[in-house]
């Protein structure tokens, strides 16, 4: 469980520092627009994330407060699944952020999940001792 514990700590610090270096490359190489889009994308992906990890982590704990039913598990991922879209629909159409840094931004949890992989793959390559 430790090893969770830090490994999730490393992807939370990954995450916002490749938020932070996307949407500064993408303000001062290309625009104010795109770079609020990265950032409002790579907000909503990383607080999706907190709150899945959240709910799978209840629901699979092993210290008693493990007893939630499947249904009520289920109910909770589509109702995020559709306030995610609600969120999406908003900041694209009301508040007009770029829909191509959105995209970017939304990529923030996925660019960490790889970093910490290759990271974790390079660390425990063959011959090297740790």
């Amino acid at each position: 469980m430790e090893d969770w514990v830090e490994t999730y700590r490393t992807l939370r610090k990954r995450n916002w520092i490749i938020l932070a270096f996307l949407t500064s490359f993408s303000y001062f190489l290309f625009s104010p627009m795109l770079a609020a889009g990265v950032a409002f994308g790579g907000l909503v992906a990383i607080a999706s994330f907190g709150a899945m990890q959240r709910t799978i982590r209840r629901a699979f704990s092993f210290d008693g407060r493990g007893n939630v039913k499947k249904g009520l598990i289920i109910i909770k991922v589509f109702l995020r699944l559709f306030l995610l879209a609600a969120v999406l629909y908003v900041l694209i159409t009301k508040v007009k952020i770029d829909p191509v840094g959105l995209a970017i931004g939304l990529s923030t949890v996925v660019l960490g999940i790889v970093s910490l992989g290759v990271s974790q793959a390079w660390r425990m390559r063959p011959g090297r001792t740790v």
